[in-house]
């Protein structure tokens, strides 16, 4: 079962894909994750990928396919896989095709762009538990303290407004013409095309995978 996650940040693509990765046995491999292992070493590659990010940029496409046919030749992937975040652009879609990887599902979160401003802008973290926080949603205890050890919370840099404002209009460029192109392909290439109402509880949203998935 080899499926991608589509949507904006901050519309629940994450979450959603942990549960199919965990039900369904196969990897999830997030382009965020990757992009933050690459910052995280430190190597060349990493501190231009951190450059990107913090100006609310989005990664090149010849970086981000380089990145994920890499990890999909990986042997957990021989089974399936499940790719969040990935593709973002008609060439990085492109890339699958071109280096015959198939795809069975395409599942694409809806959510209008000033509630995910809400969301991601109102998130707090934990950096040394990986604990998350939200100023509406999850509140902590005691503001900006985790609830568990009352160290600080921070912001990152990629969820401050601003830069959250800039990925969302990145994002819109080039939205529309991956939604045309995966339309297409699901005339001609048989792939399974679902859109999905991000704004649902979480339930619902499990719920409404899970028929997907198994149809």
């Amino acid at each position: 079962m080899r499926i991608i996650l589509l949507g904006a940040p901050g519309t629940g693509k994450g979450t959603q894909g942990k549960y199919i990765s965990e039900k369904y046995k196969i990897p999830q491999i997030s382009t965020g994750d990757m992009l933050r292992e690459s910052i995280d070493s430190k190597n060349k590659i990493g501190i231009m990928i951190k450059n990107i990010i913090e100006e609310g940029k989005l990664v090149s496409d010849d970086i981000v396919c380089e990145l994920i046919k890499k990890r999909i030749a990986k042997k957990d992937c021989i089974n399936g896989f499940l790719l969040d975040g990935f593709p973002r652009t008609v060439k990085q879609a492109c890339c699958l095709s071109k280096n015959k990887i198939k795809i069975d599902y395409v599942l694409e979160f809806i959510m209008p762009h000033h509630s995910i401003l809400e969301r991601i802008s109102g998130r707090r973290i934990h950096v040394q538990s990986g604990r998350i926080y939200h100023v509406k949603f999850n509140p902590p205890k005691n503001k900006d303290k985790d609830d568990i050890t009352g160290e600080p919370l921070i912001q990152r840099k990629d969820d401050k407004l601003e830069s959250v404002k800039n990925r969302l209009e990145e994002y819109k460029k080039t939205h529309h013409l991956l939604v045309e192109y995966y339309t297409y392909e699901k005339k001609i290439n048989n792939i399974k095309y679902f859109q999905i109402n991000a704004m649902n509880e979480f339930l619902l949203i499990k719920e409404k995978i899970d028929m997907i998935l198994k149809k």
